[in-house]
């Protein structure tokens, strides 16, 4: 039977997590150490809750659908001991090799790691999307958490209850916790609930260590993000971002010249806009954020090319980083 976690438990199931810390004094030296994959339909809130339980944006995010391609690995290290959350893409059903790609990357994932985090919004129906998902959690073994996300948008906190009796036969969950990802809502909680799971082990990375991934391609992810916030709904889905070249100068400054890739001659219009406004609006979000995050002046130069049915095209998806193979 899964532990039923709602907002008025909290202070009770706290209680309850920190007499179990200050079991023998063994348990109490010893660290945790283990992976932890956040699955789910698309726009269910997954970059944006990984984000903040590592205390760093590394994955992007918008209100678009499929934002999330790769598979995206962050750190989170304290003195309990150290995360290592997988951002996948949604789940959902593939209209293209793209899209196959994305949905392969998600599933591969969930015999691999040591705890899944499935997240879903506040509902009382269960759509054919969610059963998918609850199928493939049923051909594992690996305990899951079913995080019920953005309960900042309910009104009445007491339906929180409702929701979680709709979902909590659908599989055998570990825990159930409604959070707010966006209002940081219940999160410690999460977090301590996530070391409850993991087994006792060395840490894996650095203390230090945020994200495994290639600063050119958290670049390119800024970058691809800001078109996704910016340009019409059509077009995001079709666009990808390769950085050509980043180099740093002697006096501090890094160099990145990127180009945006889009499906159609149509598309390459709009990316650019009116006398290259819409360009530039993409460019300067980009470097703004990634500035901050490198913390050093960014000169970005952007340019936009067109490659007809790219996301259909094993070899150009590898080109932009998205490898069927791997």
């Amino acid at each position: 039977m899964a532990k039923k976690v709602n907002t008025n438990d909290i202070e009770k199931l706290m209680s309850e997590l920190n007499q179990e810390k200050q079991g023998d004094g063994q348990d109490a030296i010893q660290k945790k150490s283990g992976f932890v994959t956040l699955i789910g339909r698309p726009n269910v809130g997954k970059s944006t809750l990984m984000n903040h339980l590592i205390g760093q944006k590394i994955a992007i995010t918008s209100d678009k659908p499929q934002t999330t391609r790769n598979r995206i690995q962050t750190v989170y290290t304290d003195e309990r001991g150290q995360i290592i959350f997988l951002d996948t893409p949604g789940i959902h059903k593939a209209k293209n090799k793209l899209g196959e790609y994305m949905v392969n990357v998600a599933e591969h994932t969930l015999k691999e790691v040591d705890l899944i985090m499935w997240l879903v919004e506040p509902s009382t129906f269960i759509g054919a999307g969610e059963r998918y998902i609850a199928e493939q959690l049923g051909k594992v073994k690996t305990p899951v958490i079913l995080v019920i996300n953005k309960i900042d948008t309910i009104k009445n906190q007491q339906e929180i209850l409702t929701f979680i009796d709709t979902y909590k036969d659908i599989c055998n969950f570990a825990e159930i916790v409604p959070v707010s990802a966006l209002k940081e809502k219940n999160t410690d909680l999460l977090t301590e609930l996530i070391f409850k799971y993991l087994p006792y082990g060395p840490q894996f990375y650095d203390e230090d260590t945020v994200t495994d991934q290639p600063m050119r391609q958290i670049a390119a992810e800024l970058i691809r993000e800001k078109a996704l916030r910016l340009l019409n709904d059509e077009i995001p889905h079709g666009i990808a971002v390769t950085i050509e070249q980043m180099t740093e100068r002697a006096n501090g400054i890094m160099d990145i010249e990127a180009t945006i890739v889009c499906e159609r001659d149509s598309h390459k219009g709009i990316v650019i806009g009116k006398g290259g406004a819409m360009l530039k609006r993409i460019g300067t979000a980009a470097r703004r954020e990634i500035e901050e995050l490198l913390e050093m002046q960014v000169n970005l130069q952007l340019w936009v090319k067109v490659r007809k049915e790219w996301r259909d095209s094993e070899m150009m998806m590898k080109n932009y980083g998205y490898n069927p193979k791997e």
